[in-house]
């Protein structure tokens, strides 16, 4: 191992939407009423480590002729988007969850699917197996 490889940071592991079924929810946000401090304060009652990277999903309606122009928008911050089979659209990417982020986010989501003639149906995180899941 060279010098400089001994103090390179580890990268951080990505999670992918093609982990979904894989790795288990950690949090569920499905009510907007509900602070989203809320929620992650008791996913780290549960044990969930909020230090770690998570795959973060939002869950949206969006008119089919909507989904590119988000998938352009939402793509500018990392964000994939998937159409699931039931026509809902979740977009997605990794990254470390706080209450602040969260709140920002599903505020900025639901600004999107609103101009977008759309609705949000909450969020959701998933992350490796070790910490107890939403339930």
């Amino acid at each position: 191992m060279s010098l400089f490889g001994r103090f390179r940071k580890a990268q951080p592991t990505l999670l992918s939407y093609d982990d979904d079924g894989v790795l288990p929810v950690l949090v569920m946000a499905p009510d907007a009423a509900r602070a989203d401090s809320a929620v992650l304060a008791e996913a780290v009652a549960r044990g969930v480590d909020l230090e770690q990277r998570l795959l973060v999903r939002h869950h949206l309606v969006l008119p089919g002729d909507a989904v590119e122009p988000a998938r352009a928008l939402l793509g500018q911050d990392g964000y994939q988007l998937t159409v699931a089979s039931d026509g809902q659209v979740r977009a997605w990417r990794t990254q470390v969850l706080t209450a602040m982020g969260a709140a920002q986010e599903r505020s900025r989501m639901a600004g999107l699917a609103q101009r977008l003639g759309g609705d949000v149906l909450g969020w959701d995180a998933c992350g490796p197996s070790g910490t107890r899941p939403a339930g």
